[in-house]
């Protein structure tokens, strides 16, 4: 089956600047302006709890994307025009925010849902979990992205994202599944589970932040969706890796002392829930 074969994509690209959650100088060394090949990306990612063979495959557990002039297409140009009116206030910005996926920035994402700062200092362990399932995650969308290739939103439409930086390596990145809202999903999923009295929070974050993708332009309401779906199967697969689990406990503990010390500040979180709350 096909796994991350071809032009590198910018979700690679974006997996390859995770390596910065390990303190790894490799990650300076890509460029995004000439990222090359997805072989030379995968060989710069440190490994993740999974082997390559055992990721899910998401061209077998998707359908193919809406097709050109059918209902679920329309559905996609409907839930894209309905985020039009957002662009260019908080909600813009804070999808901004949530495209970029390089550590440190990425590890505090779902700092105010769960009530406790993520960072590489305050919770290692849980810094760590996060930037490695990311890559396993990620690399699992990439049987059906590199399959259908599917043209992004604010390339059939000529008009701009909430992050121009990345639009170069959008435009020849397949849209569907998306990469980030797997992402999103994923650490969504993990995290309600370490923090279940917040799972709520939690899971609003993850969804919100797949959304994100939807409010940016870069990906179709049938992407983020596809990016749930390929997200729940890696977690699941996730959960039968001893390395995992023992990585997972390990962030509990942490989590139960990093609790103790207090929640992020409260400025910055009501700020995140008020941009969050525009739709």
């Amino acid at each position: 089956m096909s796994r991350a074969t071809g032009p590198m994509g910018a979700f690679i690209a974006a997996l390859v600047a995770a390596l910065t959650a390990y303190g790894a100088s490799e990650a300076a060394q890509v460029s995004a302006a000439n990222p090359g090949s997805a072989e030379a990306a995968l060989a710069k990612l440190p490994p993740g709890y999974l082997p390559r063979a055992a990721l899910p495959d998401s061209l077998a557990l998707l359908p193919p994307p809406p097709a050109p002039g059918s209902a679920a297409m329309q559905r996609d140009e409907e839930a894209r025009q309905s985020v039009v009116p957002l662009r260019g206030g908080p909600r813009w910005a804070r999808a901004a925010s949530d495209a970029d996926l390089a550590f440190p920035h990425a590890a505090g994402i779902f700092s105010c849902a769960t009530g406790v700062e993520i960072s590489r200092e305050a919770t290692p362990h849980l810094y760590g979990l996060l930037g490695r399932m990311l890559i396993d995650v990620g690399l699992s969308t990439y049987g059906a992205k590199n399959h259908y290739n599917r043209t992004r939103p604010f390339v059939a439409h000529s008009e701009a994202t909430c992050l121009p930086r990345d639009e170069a390596m959008l435009r020849g990145d397949g849209s569907y599944p998306s990469g980030h809202s797997a992402a999103g999903w994923g650490w969504a999923l993990v995290l309600a589970e370490l923090v279940p009295d917040r799972a709520d929070a939690i899971l609003q974050r993850g969804r919100d932040f797949g959304q994100s993708r939807l409010v940016c332009d870069v990906h179709w309401q049938s992407d983020i969706d596809a990016g749930r779906v390929i997200a729940s199967a890696a977690v699941a697969r996730l959960h039968a890796d001893p390395g995992f689990k023992s990585a997972l406990e390990e962030a509990r503990a942490e989590i139960a002392t990093a609790r103790q010390s207090g929640a992020p500040p409260a400025a910055r979180c009501t700020a995140e829930t008020a941009a969050l709350a525009m739709h």
